[in-house]
């Protein structure tokens, strides 16, 4: 129940935080600019999300380490919440970082493919 705890706190804040930096790009973009038209708000809560977890990732290797319930909250919580790309960059920086590089590509192939494939499917599905 605690691990519960801790990703669904993690979580609400990481998910509050993906919503004000959306309507923040929202905000400050100007009206009827392209900035409008391409969805920066995703781009930039991806490269955040995934900043932020190669950051936390060497923070704890640098120091003591993470404990199991800091791991919790910070990277799966705060930062799933925040965005699930995150994990998908530090997944495929693990497996290229190991030297199973061809695993990582196909991970990044999977990925982005069978998402999008996912997407066009659930959208077929359900649009007739």
């Amino acid at each position: 129940m605690r691990e519960l705890l801790l990703v669904g706190g993690g979580g609400l804040l990481g998910s509050v935080a993906r919503y004000l930096v959306f309507r923040a790009i929202v905000v400050l973009s100007p009206e009827g600019s392209a900035l409008r038209t391409f969805p920066l708000g995703t781009l930039v809560v991806n490269v955040a999300g995934c900043f932020a977890i190669g950051a936390l990732l060497a923070a704890g290797e640098r120091g003591p380490g993470w404990s199991e319930s800091a791991r919790l909250f910070l990277l799966t919580g705060v930062l799933g919440g925040f965005t699930t790309f995150s994990a998908f960059g530090l997944d495929t920086f693990t497996l290229a970082r190991e030297g199973r590089v061809l695993v990582a590509a196909a991970n990044v192939l999977l990925q982005v493919v069978c998402g999008l494939v996912a997407v066009w499917a659930g959208f077929r599905a359900l649009s007739h």
